[in-house]
């Protein structure tokens, strides 16, 4: 398969206003590619969009808004003519066990997850599908290869991810579009800081949690987007970045299902949603 050219065609980036779909985008804009960024949080994105030196537009949408998303495709789509990239980093986190968790909270995380990653991606596919070559990056995380306690809607929807970029891109097989996914660990996004908590969890306690989880993020953004972008052009089907992604990677095919038995020990205080403070 050929690498694409994503120099002066344009790059569709969801989640763009900060972390990794921001230091991607900075990376793409130096690299000469048009971009389309979108995201929720205007004022970032437009400050994020203010920096770039190249041909780029903003698009305010909360991805959970189907039809908000079909009509910011429309716009994208006619202010770009030659798209031939989709690049999906929005989402965001929630602590909690199942016993703490409402349905409510579950189901939020799942639609800014996994239907606001299928609601763009359906909605532009006809544009994709009209360049002589494009492809679909979607993150989706470590916690898409192996699931820990604590953290069941997130795993929840990162696994449907999963699930549905190894689906699209067998469906897509023979086409010009190709599809990818890629899996972070411990990227210094502040996604875990800046996420949600359950509402019966102690404020407190979910603070304690999210912080011991960032403790163990060691890559920067700006190396993960670079990994990002390079799978992007070589349009890769599968892409772990950082060291503890490859090792969960050969873990969980090691053993499918005696892998908590390693990872327990390391998560134990970031799982703890309910242990009082002292």
């Amino acid at each position: 398969m050929r690498p694409l050219a994503l120099a002066r065609n344009t790059t569709v980036i969801t989640g763009a206003a900060s972390g990794m779909g921001a230091a991607v985008a900075r990376l793409l804009a130096a690299e000469g590619a048009h971009l389309a960024l979108v995201d929720h949080n205007a004022e970032a994105l437009h400050a994020v969009a203010s920096e770039l030196d190249t041909t780029v537009t903003t698009h305010i949408v909360d991805l959970r808004d189907d039809d908000a998303v079909f009509a910011a495709v429309d716009a994208i789509t006619a202010a770009h003519p030659r798209i031939n990239a989709l690049i999906t980093c929005a989402g965001s986190s929630m602590l909690g066990n199942l016993d703490q968790l409402t349905m409510e909270e579950m189901r939020w995380l799942t639609d800014v997850n996994l239907w606001g990653t299928v609601s763009i991606t359906k909605a532009l596919l006809p544009a994709l599908r009209a360049a002589p070559s494009a492809h679909i990056t979607h993150l989706a995380s470590v916690y898409a290869l192996a699931a820990p306690a604590g953290r069941i809607p997130y795993a929840l929807s990162k696994y449907a991810v999963r699930g549905f970029s190894e689906a699209l891109r067998h469906e897509l097989e023979g086409t010009s579009v190709s599809v990818g996914a890629i899996y972070p660990a411990g990227v210094r996004t502040g996604i875990i800081l800046h996420g949600r908590y359950a509402a019966a969890i102690d404020p407190e306690v979910a603070t304690r949690a999210a912080a011991a989880q960032a403790q163990m993020y060691h890559t920067e953004p700006a190396d993960a987007a670079a990994r990002i972008v390079q799978a992007t052009v070589r349009r890769r089907a599968r892409t772990m970045v950082g060291r503890e992604a490859r090792l969960i990677d050969v873990l969980t095919r090691l053993s499918p299902s005696g892998y908590w038995k390693v990872m327990r020990r390391p998560l134990r205080e970031a799982i703890d949603t309910t242990t009082p403070i002292a």
